[in-house]
């Protein structure tokens, strides 16, 4: 039997198939970030045919403070509740699984954007973008927690599946966990466990809000492929973490290199650190980066690489990519 058609059973995660659209940012949603026509439209046309089972909506941010770019996708208010249900309802009227996407992007986040100085773990500039951040404070620090647990909230209520926590491509979460960009000398700061001690404070926030039905999804930038960054070590110590604190599905992705490798261009080209974190984790993985045909689906799963495999630009290239690679498999 195909590898990427078998169904997926796992705790309170339960797809159809292995194929996963994970989160790319459209740039298509209303100036105040509520979904608009042209993002209602484009989920559509990526999900029809229910082929997919479950899509990663793009990013979105919890405050104003962590807006990452312009049209971003709001979760920040209750105004945005509504419009977010007729989301969720084309996804999943098409026969697919719909995931929301939590993101706050701290150092990443520009003062022209946002209105304000963007805040950060330490006072250290980001690797690929932002201005100089300022350090946050501990009140800052559970502001934020209770931030990301109100837009899992606003998730729930407007009928999704599950939410995804970000924390990869060098946004907020990304930045606590790397060394590059936590110099904090608090409780956390300094080794693994203190430095994902607000991951760990957002998943039981989280939890609290959705309730015990819902999987929660964490995003995990498992290396920064840079020297002194995240290593596949930290990222298994992590990962062991979050399945104990009661996350379901570890997504697999880089941290400061963002989501591609320049120096690597196999499909799969994650596989390394997928596989690292199986090791450790009896939760489900998902691997996503330079995956474009089937038979490298199907030999990734085969293989043991990964749970579910992520195909991202080839979907957003090709809205009938699944369609046509079912339809080689059967």
């Amino acid at each position: 039997m195909s590898q990427l058609l078998k169904p997926l059973e796992s705790g309170r995660l339960v797809l159809k198939n292995r194929l996963i659209m994970p989160p790319m940012a459209t740039a298509k949603s209303e100036k105040d970030g509520k979904v608009s026509r042209e993002v209602l439209e484009y989920y559509d046309e990526k999900s029809r045919g229910g082929y997919i089972s479950l899509i990663i909506v793009e990013h979105s941010f919890i405050e104003q403070q962590g807006k990452a770019s312009e049209n971003q996708l709001s979760v920040a208010e209750d105004s945005t509740i509504e419009n977010l249900k007729k989301l969720a309802n084309v996804i999943q009227k098409n026969g697919s699984k719909a995931v929301m996407q939590l993101n706050h992007a701290g150092s990443a986040a520009l003062t022209e954007v946002t209105g304000s100085i963007p805040i950060a773990p330490s006072a250290v500039a980001n690797p690929f973008k932002g201005d100089m951040p300022r350090e946050l404070t501990k009140k800052e620090i559970k502001d934020i927690v209770e931030s990301f647990k109100k837009a899992a909230l606003r998730v729930k209520k407007a009928g999704f599946d599950g939410v995804e926590i970000h924390s990869a491509h060098g946004y907020l979460l990304n930045q606590f966990f790397s060394p590059l960009t936590n110099k904090r000398t608090d409780e956390y700061g300094g080794d693994v466990n203190s430095r994902i001690k607000i991951h760990l404070e957002i998943i039981k926030a989280v939890r609290e809000a959705v309730g015990n039905e819902m999987p929660i999804f964490i995003r995990l930038g498992a290396s920064d492929y840079m020297e002194g960054g995240i290593t596949i070590e930290d990222s298994k110590i992590a990962a062991h973490e979050f399945e104990k604190a009661g996350v379901d599905v570890i997504d697999i992705s880089g941290g400061f290199c963002r989501f591609t490798l320049e120096d690597n261009t196999l499909p799969g080209y994650f596989a390394p650190l997928s596989e690292g974190i199986k090791e450790v984790v009896s939760i489900p993985v998902i691997l996503t980066g330079g995956i474009t045909e089937v038979k490298d689906a199907e030999r990734l799963l085969l293989e043991g690489k990964a749970d579910l495999i992520g195909v991202g630009r080839a979907i957003y290239k090709d809205s009938e990519w699944a369609k046509k690679a079912f339809e080689s498999l059967r």
